[in-house]
């Protein structure tokens, strides 16, 4: 008896040191009171949710360069401790397995061409809330039943490559994006296809000191009907001050409205993980006034 125990002492401690593991809890609380006017309806103020979530991520190394992970991700509305959308792990719910090799994933996650290109430039309140970029195309978009694959990087070059099965429920669906990060300079492409619907943009980057300038171009086609898409932002830094302001637009099609949108916000960074802000955004629909949106909000955000 003695020998099996000291055995599997043995074992135990062996398997340890070759397998490390971690599991983490993480999330945002991300909050703003606006006064808001939606259309053609009356002015309110507004206690608003900013995609706040609660996340577990794990990570096992199995020896070798290579490593097991896992991540879900759950959307909840602060301000009513809500859950968003009809499922719980409604933002992520993925497996992945990574080495040498780069990774191959397998589960529910947010397309790379939307992270390569319009989340990238949307610096102010990294895409979020009632000013996040209201007229980015999810043309081609799907983010359930996936398989991808992600290069290792190259020399500041990463690339994702995803496919959706339509599991008979509908068509199958592909998602490329790539990222090019060296130095002050950050480049980054996006494609997405599914059916008659489709994607394309591109997005550049450039960091001068204080000051950080971007934009993406877009190309949008829906059974046909094409518009282009765009946005440029821009961001001062003085000390944890943060100025941003930016401002982009969307082509007339047969399927959608002419449109521009305006933000101007400031941010004050308390910590590396906690921040108080503040914005003004303006949605201009065209041929559509019922979709117009403008509204001032100050807010705070906390990422643990």
């Amino acid at each position: 008896m003695k020998k099996i125990a000291l055995v599997a002492a043995l074992a135990a401690v062996s398997a340890s040191a070759f397998a490390q593991s971690s599991v983490t809890l993480w999330g945002r609380a991300n909050v703003t009171v606006e006064s808001q006017k939606v259309g053609t309806g009356d002015r309110k103020v507004v206690v608003q949710d900013n995609r706040s979530r609660l996340g577990v991520k794990g990570q096992e190394d199995l020896g070798g360069g290579l490593k097991v992970s896992f991540a879900l991700e759950h959307g909840l509305d602060i301000d009513t401790g809500k859950q968003t959308g009809g499922t719980f792990w409604n933002r992520e719910s993925s497996v992945q397995l990574s080495g040498a090799f780069g990774a191959v994933r397998l589960g529910n996650w947010t397309n790379g061409s939307y992270f390569a290109t319009a989340d990238y430039v949307s610096m102010h309140n990294h895409d979020t809330g009632t000013s996040d970029d209201k007229l980015y195309s999810g043309a081609g978009w799907t983010s359930v039943n996936k398989v991808g694959y992600f290069t290792p990087n190259i020399d500041g070059f990463t690339g994702e490559i995803t496919m959706h099965a339509g599991e008979g429920a509908d068509k199958r669906a592909f998602d490329l994006s790539g990222n090019y990060d060296q130095g002050p300079l950050h480049l980054g492409a996006g494609f997405s296809k599914q059916d008659n619907a489709k994607q394309y943009a591109a997005r550049a980057l450039y960091e001068l000191g204080e000051f950080t300038v971007g934009g993406y171009l877009q190309r949008e086609d829906i059974g046909g009907a094409t518009r282009n898409i765009w946005r440029l932002a821009g961001m001062y830094t003085m000390g944890a001050s943060e100025f941003h302001v930016n401002f982009g637009g969307a082509g007339r099609s047969a399927v959608a409205s002419k449109a521009n949108q305006f933000t101007l916000g400031y941010n004050y960074n308390l910590s590396k993980r906690t921040k108080v802000y503040g914005f003004f955004t303006k949605l201009d629909n065209k041929d559509n006034n019922a979709g117009d949106l403008n509204s001032l909000a100050a807010g705070i955000r906390h990422n643990f």
